[in-house]
């Protein structure tokens, strides 16, 4: 069984450092392939053809100034799957744990026991380097699941359906249904590639509430595991990073600002969850179930505005 891992990579110098580790702690690395879009200043193809693993790497290189965002690039990344049975999609800053893979499925199978659709996906926890250049981090405890909710700081504003999520520790050794999925980590079968392609006109905020409620709506349940076989390295809150799409130094030189294209995102999202849902769109919602189920299954109620604590 063949994974195609999508990665979206903007600037990130971690990129071959996740490539490598992907390969290496994989228990049958020969079944990775891995559809890279890289927004950079220069391309790195000669690099990836250095790679040992170059015959399963589809690389497609962007000019960083000519991107107009993470969903526009995971869009691009979706059209480099060539039928592997498996999707994961990953940030470019990853660190992996040993026989992740077979990890991955083993959990999606018993899943399945439950579920024609199942989804396994949350913020994996945090990563980093020590003063060696080292990659560090804690031990997971298996006695916990990360469930990821609204913050309790986020509203659902009048023109502004777009929220923020955070993810709360809940005491469980089961996989828990959710209601909401981490872009930095979705593995399912890769019909999700087909049936909830990502939307290109969104840009950063709002990307994992529109494929949330799609794939809801299309018959997928999203599950939350308690095992995390991979870790993330985050950045600093409140720091400005040149690996962010709207840094300054980038930013006056494009087409389309940030600014613009943050704005148009949050007209599409209040389209999706206040309008009409983009039903006449394959980035709307589906006709499986409803918003009022997603509505009772989240307790998120998009039409009155309001956010319950399940």
């Amino acid at each position: 069984m063949k994974f195609f891992i999508s990665i979206a990579s903007y600037c990130d110098e971690l990129l071959f450092f996740t490539l490598n580790d992907c390969i290496s702690k994989a228990n049958k690395p020969e079944n990775i392939f891995f559809g890279i879009v890289d927004q950079n200043e220069t391309t790195q193809k000669e690099k990836i053809e250095k790679l040992d693993f170059n015959k399963q790497i589809r690389y497609v290189y962007i000019n960083n100034i000519d991107t107009q965002g993470v969903c526009w690039a995971r869009n691009i990344a979706f059209s480099l799957w060539d039928g592997e049975d498996y999707l994961l999609q990953i940030d470019s800053h990853m660190l992996f744990e040993k026989d992740w893979d077979t990890t991955l499925i083993n959990q999606y199978n018993e899943l399945k026991k439950i579920s024609d659709k199942p989804i396994i996906t949350t913020y994996p926890y945090n990563f980093s380097f020590d003063e060696e250049n080292n990659p560090v981090f804690k031990k997971q405890s298996d006695k916990y699941v990360l469930v990821l909710r609204p913050h309790p700081d986020t509203l659902l504003e009048e023109e502004n359906a777009v929220l923020r999520f955070r993810a709360e520790h809940k005491l469980t050794d089961k996989p828990v249904l959710g209601c909401h999925v981490a872009g930095g980590f979705i593995f399912t079968s890769s019909d999700f590639i087909e049936e909830v392609p990502y939307d290109p006109f969104l840009y950063f905020h709002g990307e994992e509430q529109s494929i949330a409620i799609r794939a809801y709506t299309r018959g997928w349940d999203i599950y939350h595991p308690n095992k995390i076989p991979m870790h993330h390295h985050y950045k600093t809150i409140n720091t400005e990073y040149s690996s962010q799409h709207w840094n300054k130094s980038v930013e006056s030189k494009r087409t389309l600002s940030a600014s613009y294209l943050k704005i148009r995102a949050i007209k599409r999202i209040n389209r999706l969850f206040y309008g009409d849902g983009m039903r006449d769109s394959i980035y709307g919602l589906g006709d499986k179930r409803t918003l009022d189920e997603y509505i009772n299954l989240s307790g998120i109620d998009y039409k009155n505005k309001t956010i319950l604590s399940l």
